[in-house]
């Protein structure tokens, strides 16, 4: 069926540096929201809507607006972690598409990497975390993140038949597309990674464990980072510089904990077939899967969830090579991923860059004649209380 192309993503920059040591959270952002204008041939004049996530010192949609200057329309705060940007997306589809704006922003800004953030392996208690009604039954005993995430891959393993070495094909997959990128391989270079190369699947397996039963190529960096891209009325991306990437459908979830609930399924399984039913396509006709990769567990239950494979299935979908750019079928996180190219806290801004890339023609690992991507961010912590944003984009 045809789309309705009423929002397209006109203009991209992502930062280059992984490590940038004497920067600014706010250099970051602003550099990149000037690039991407830059990008779309517009102004920042032509600015009418700001979608932020408070992130680095912008201090949210208000203050942002303030230090630019503008005078937006529309101001969207949306906070839900990592998916934050999937859900902006969304919304300033939504916005563009009623009349409410023409022109928006969405930018991303962070020194996780020079300010030595324990993402993940930092206990709530460690980072001088209060106990409260969200953390009670965790704080006390000590529990991280990653250990969540744990949690999940040793449920998937007890209740699937799923190894390591089959999950490893994600890691394998991504290392393989960020050594053709080279912005990631100097991230992976300034980050002191040992063994700045492709790997295998014998070396997830021999690398040390972070937390039972995740390996440390199963974990996402930490950097510095950021990103802006710029979204369009159909009137203003038909007078830009680089061709349109159309938004034809989007859907988001919330999932937490429940007595008797599958920590196997995430949101994405509601906001999965949400995306995939207003754009009108099934995930047999996508190209590009860009699924945020805080861990390969992360990727595995989502791939599951949006109906590229059926549940406890994932295991021999991602063994082998079978997500990379040059084989048949699928590629997954062609810029390399959180795996091994950039993590700075929230990466649900890059899985739209590289999916923009993608359907533009401009990715190191290039697919040929993609036309169809979807860019899907998991928010919060998956098992626990999190989030799933799923976008579909299409080629002009």
């Amino acid at each position: 069926m045809a789309q309705e192309r009423s929002a397209a993503i006109v203009g991209i920059h992502e930062y280059p540096l992984r490590v940038a040591p004497g920067v600014s959270a706010m250099d970051i952002k602003i550099d990149s929201i000037r690039a991407a204008l830059d990008d779309a041939g517009l102004s920042w004049g032509d600015i009418d809507a700001v979608y932020d996530a408070g992130d680095g010192e912008a201090g949210g949609g208000l203050q942002l607006s303030a230090y630019l200057g503008l005078r937006p329309r529309v101001i969207d705060t949306t906070q839900v972690g990592g998916s934050s940007f999937e859900f902006q997306a969304a919304h300033a589809w939504r916005d563009i598409a009623a009349g409410r704006c023409r022109v928006a922003i969405l930018s991303y800004g962070s020194t996780s990497a020079s300010n030595r953030v324990a993402i993940g392996t930092g206990s709530m208690r460690a980072m001088g975390g209060a106990g409260n009604w969200q953390s009670n039954m965790e704080l006390p005993y000590g529990s991280t993140l990653i250990a969540n995430y744990a949690l999940v891959k040793q449920r998937h393993m007890h209740e699937y038949g799923t190894t390591t070495e089959q999950l490893a094909g994600i890691s394998v997959a991504t290392r393989r597309h960020a050594m053709r990128n080279p912005d990631a391989v100097r991230a992976m270079t300034d980050l002191e990674f040992v063994g700045v190369n492709e790997i295998t699947a014998q070396d997830v397996l021999e690398s040390r464990i972070v937390a039972d039963p995740l390996h440390l190529l199963e974990c996402c960096m930490i950097s510095d980072g950021g990103g802006a891209l710029v979204i369009a009325s159909p009137e203003v991306a038909r007078d830009a510089r680089k061709p349109p990437v159309w938004i034809i459908g989007s859907g988001e979830a919330t999932k937490y904990r429940e007595n008797g609930g599958d920590i196997t399924t995430s949101a994405g399984a509601q906001s999965g077939p949400a995306a995939f039913g207003q754009a009108g396509v099934s995930p047999d006709e996508i190209d590009i899967a860009m699924i945020y990769d805080s861990f390969t567990i992360t990727v595995a239950v989502c791939l599951e969830d949006l109906g590229f494979c059926a549940k406890g299935e994932v295991g021999e979908f991602a063994a082998g090579d079978r997500l990379a750019f040059d084989r048949p079928g699928l590629a997954l996180n062609t810029d390399g991923g959180g795996l091994s190219s950039n993590h700075p806290g929230m990466r649900g801004i890059f899985l739209l860059l590289e999916s923009v890339r993608q359907l533009r023609g401009e990715s190191h690992s290039q697919v040929p004649g993609a036309r169809l991507a979807v860019a899907h961010g998991n928010g919060g912590s998956l098992g626990g209380t999190h989030t799933g944003g799923t976008v579909i984009l299409a080629k002009d």
